[in-house]
């Protein structure tokens, strides 16, 4: 007798089409044009540089009472030296102590606005992808509002309304940022939810819940987490542009952008105060970019 093998059930075709989806993506190859991509690499180690900083400040800085309101009248605006490396600012602190100390502030702040845009963007784009009708064009109608400002004159906008601090900050871009997720997921669910698993899994009584979140958002993970690398800089730019602009934190707060905002009124005898907190904000966004163009390529296998 012939053994007589039991068909695939709609769940194996699935998991079946998501695990070779992601095993080809994240394959050997896949990694080794990672590391072939220099700039993705150096930005990734630098990134890894700032993460380490942002946990351990507190016992890498050389001056930990300079992070708050501390004035030295003595050291004004010392210009960098053996003592101060970086030099010192109006107050006489230490400008790397304070960049240290606000590393946490700044890629706290793109951590966290990406991930509420995440959360709120990607179900409500899947939502309009794949219920489509009105629900879609509401959805998208709403988004098309969101895009129509400039992101800088929004999130400036509604931080202001809510007052000047770094979690309103934090809030106004969040409301911005859900856009940008919310079209990729959308698009994303067009192209996907005619793939002939989603079919399979709809004939066998699966919920929408269970195909929007455990059958196709797995399948988009790569063009969102490309997003979010790339779109985590330029949260950052934004959140240090409104705290530069008075909006978001406060003094004696070592964010960057109030450094920068703080020394330019010392422009250009005194550079340094300005110079190196913007090298900090220019360093981290482009590490961020870089990294966000190797995973592109490497999900993409170019």
């Amino acid at each position: 007798m012939t053994e007589t093998r039991p068909l695939p059930s709609a769940a194996d075709v699935s998991l079946d089409a998501v695990d070779d989806r992601l095993s080809s993506e994240q394959s050997w190859p896949g990694l080794r044009r990672f590391m072939r991509n220099r700039p993705a690499v150096l930005g990734s180690l630098f990134m890894l540089l700032m993460i380490c900083i942002m946990a351990f400040w507190p016992w890498l800085v050389p001056y930990p009472e300079d992070v708050a309101d501390a004035v030295n009248f003595d050291r004004m605006l010392e210009r960098p030296s053996a003592e101060f490396w970086l030099g010192t600012d109006e107050a006489g602190r230490d400008i790397l102590t304070r960049i240290m100390a606000g590393t946490g502030m700044s890629l706290g702040l793109g951590l966290v606005v990406i991930t509420c845009a995440i959360c709120v963007g990607v179900p409500v784009g899947m939502i309009a992808g794949y219920y489509g009708g009105w629900t879609e064009r509401i959805i998208m109608r709403l988004v098309d509002v969101f895009s129509s400002v400039p992101a800088l004159v929004l999130a400036l906008a509604i931080s202001v309304l809510l007052g000047p601090s770094l979690v309103n900050a934090m809030i106004a871009l969040s409301v911005v940022w859900w856009r940008v997720f919310a079209r990729i997921a959308h698009g994303q669910m067009l192209s996907l939810k005619t793939e002939p698993y989603v079919a399979i899994v709809r004939q066998m009584g699966a919920s929408d819940g269970h195909i929007l979140f455990r059958e196709i958002l797995p399948n988009m993970a790569s063009a969102i987490l490309v997003t979010a690398s790339l779109d985590a800089g330029a949260v950052i730019l934004i959140g240090t542009s409104i705290s530069f602009l008075g909006a978001g934190a406060n003094p004696p707060a070592a964010e960057w952008g109030l450094m920068v905002a703080s020394g330019r009124a010392y422009l250009p005898g005194a550079w340094w105060p300005s110079l190196f907190p913007g090298l900090a904000i220019f360093f981290t966004v482009m590490s961020l970019n870089m990294i966000g163009d190797g995973l592109r390529d490497y999900f993409s296998g170019e």
